[in-house]
């Protein structure tokens, strides 16, 4: 039998042990004008707090319907912490990226629920790890693989592609993988296999999109595929054969029956196609002068011509 004073301290160690977790617990979650006050201090990270503990609890935000907390105070503090050199930890950085990677499964099919906000949200934070990992490396070969693996994947099987919503603000699934797309493309770890990879992800996702993309994302679509067209080891080949020639003769090969074999399908695919064409062609007019850049750019006008003819 427990004798009484062994009970009583017993009592006394659990009551002391969860005080102390609660506390830890209310140490942990900060309020919103904590957050706004970090934004108004263009994110410098508080006296007497560390910015890796904070960055867990930010990357917690990125599935709230409160587009303040996801989009204003979560992303964009994350993202100026991964920016910036010395504020998170190496370890951070990885584990924050292992995080976002398993969040781009979570709910994936899903339409119409909140699910996908986690999943968007956390592809545009894996957009900033990208763009530092290309001028400052850390993932390592592996992880980077994968990741990009990953993310060819998710732009292609996301069912959820609602852009902005009045309640939830922006969801921006195809805008947020493409970005994640982009960056990935500047680094110096991209295979040209991986290159292809991305271009037929992006074809992929047009062609099966249920809907006329209205909000951005073929621009940010045909930043993806400069990141790609414009590195050095893209296309080999001589000027007179382009490695883009043959993508974009396949994006024009899904569109040949568009007008004798009509469907409402065909018509958006057909559509989205135009535009991320009229996109690409100002996106490579925005690029420095080169012959690769010359050819690319005859080619998709080219294209454009005879479509809109």
């Amino acid at each position: 039998m427990m004798k009484p004073a062994f009970f009583v301290w017993t009592v006394v160690w659990f009551v002391l042990l969860a005080a102390t977790l609660n506390s830890f617990a209310a140490d942990s979650h900060h309020d919103r004008d904590f957050w706004r006050a970090i934004a108004r201090a263009h994110y410098a990270v508080p006296d007497h707090e560390s910015a890796d503990a904070l960055s867990h609890e930010l990357s917690a935000m990125l599935a709230s319907p409160d587009p303040e907390l996801r989009d204003e105070i979560a992303y964009s503090t994350l993202a100026h912490w991964i920016y910036r050199p010395n504020v998170l930890s190496t370890p951070t950085l990885l584990s924050l990226t292992d995080e976002w990677r398993a969040n781009l499964h979570t709910g994936l099919g899903e339409v119409g629920t909140n699910s996908v906000l986690l999943r968007s949200f956390s592809a545009l934070c894996l957009s900033e790890m990208g763009k530092r990992e290309a001028k400052s490396p850390f993932m390592g070969a592996d992880r980077y693989h994968a990741l990009l693996a990953e993310a060819t994947n998710y732009l292609t099987a996301e069912r959820d592609l609602r852009g902005y919503d009045p309640q939830l603000h922006w969801i921006h699934s195809t805008a947020h993988t493409a970005d994640l797309l982009a960056a990935l493309a500047d680094s110096a770890l991209l295979t040209k296999e991986e290159a292809a990879t991305i271009l037929h992800a992006i074809d992929a996702r047009l062609a099966t999109a249920p809907q006329v993309y209205t909000q951005g994302e073929q621009d940010r679509l045909a930043a993806a595929v400069v990141s790609v067209i414009r590195r050095r080891d893209f296309d080999a080949s001589t000027i007179d054969s382009s490695a883009l020639d043959s993508w974009l003769a396949h994006l024009e090969s899904e569109d040949r029956d568009v007008w004798t074999s009509t469907t409402p399908e065909s018509l958006v695919r057909y559509q989205n196609h135009n535009y991320l064409l009229q996109a690409l062609i100002v996106r490579i007019l925005l690029e420095p002068d080169s012959p690769q850049m010359m050819k690319y750019r005859q080619d998709v006008l080219k294209l454009l011509s005879a479509r809109l003819d």
